[in-house]
């Protein structure tokens, strides 16, 4: 079995990965796109990707790739503390520039302002490039911003611990397959599915009907967010997760609602929730 993640390893999604999956069978791949690909190819079995961070919101390479295909279906999600470290190569007082993912830069941005205001910023690929370009250069005056993972793995030294912003800073990864078989779960508590819905028009009350399917059932919608269709300025598609509960006919009968209605309605995977401290 082939497990692709968004790489490279030690990075915040190689750890969710192994979570859930055996070290030898993961696979990095160096960006979104390319892992999701790799899964609708059948050249690995499973992919792990970012769907959500709780500062930084919903990570729109993962959702505009899925929306529009029917290959793909979320098997499980998993919820991991994004925990940042500040890392050196040895004890500086004023480095020349410091180096992160873009996301990372933002969860430590009150940090850095406090502690190293007018120290330039540099946007890379990966936190876990930014530790190994440390790695690589021990001479230059650079500090780095990545995972305690990402620091044992290039030996480097814990400059700050925890320095983001938010202590209640998490990330959502989805395990996705081609596989359309449901998961069955024993936890209803803990459960849920995501759709993709398009309105059939641009018109007055249109988005108001669809979620009344929802709320006079009293199905709760844990999230609902808009992305453009990439066609017309002001044309969307929406984003809905739902918390799922025994009567799981209730949701059957909202989406043949919201159908009749002519919206269109993309399964995205029913999938059970995997939260780690």
């Amino acid at each position: 079995m082939k497990v692709g993640y968004l790489g490279p390893k030690s990075s915040f999604t190689f750890q969710a990965a192994s979570e859930l999956f055996a070290e030898d069978t993961l696979v990095p791949f160096a960006s979104i796109p390319l892992t999701l690909e790799q899964l609708e190819a059948k050249k690995i079995d499973f992919a792990v990707v970012p769907i959500e961070n709780s500062l930084e919101g919903s990570v729109h390479a993962t959702v505009d790739h899925l929306f529009g295909q029917s290959s793909i279906t979320v098997k499980e999600e998993v919820i991991l503390p994004i925990r940042q470290q500040l890392l050196g190569t040895h004890s500086m007082e004023q480095p020349e520039k410091i180096l992160s993912h873009p996301q990372a830069l933002a969860q430590t941005k009150q940090y850095l302002k406090n502690h190293y205001p007018g120290v330039p910023l540099e946007a890379v690929s990966s936190t876990t490039f930014a530790a190994q370009y440390l790695a690589k250069h021990s001479r230059e005056k650079v500090l780095a911003i990545a995972s305690e993972k990402a620091a044992q793995e290039y030996n480097l030294k814990i400059i700050a611990a925890d320095i983001q912003d938010n202590v209640m800073n998490q990330t959502r990864f989805w395990v996705l397959s081609t596989e359309k078989k449901k998961k069955k779960t024993t936890n209803q508590q803990n459960k849920k599915a995501t759709l993709f819905i398009t309105l059939p028009a641009n018109l007055p009350g249109a988005l108001h009907q669809v979620l009344a399917a929802f709320a006079w059932r009293e199905i709760d919608l844990a999230k609902i967010e808009s992305r453009p269709l990439k066609t017309h300025l002001g044309e969307y598609f929406f984003i809905i997760d739902i918390v799922l509960n025994e009567n799981e006919a209730l949701l059957e009968n909202a989406i043949t609602e919201i159908e009749l209605l002519h919206a269109k309605v993309q399964w995205v995977g029913r999938y059970p929730i995997n939260k780690f401290t």
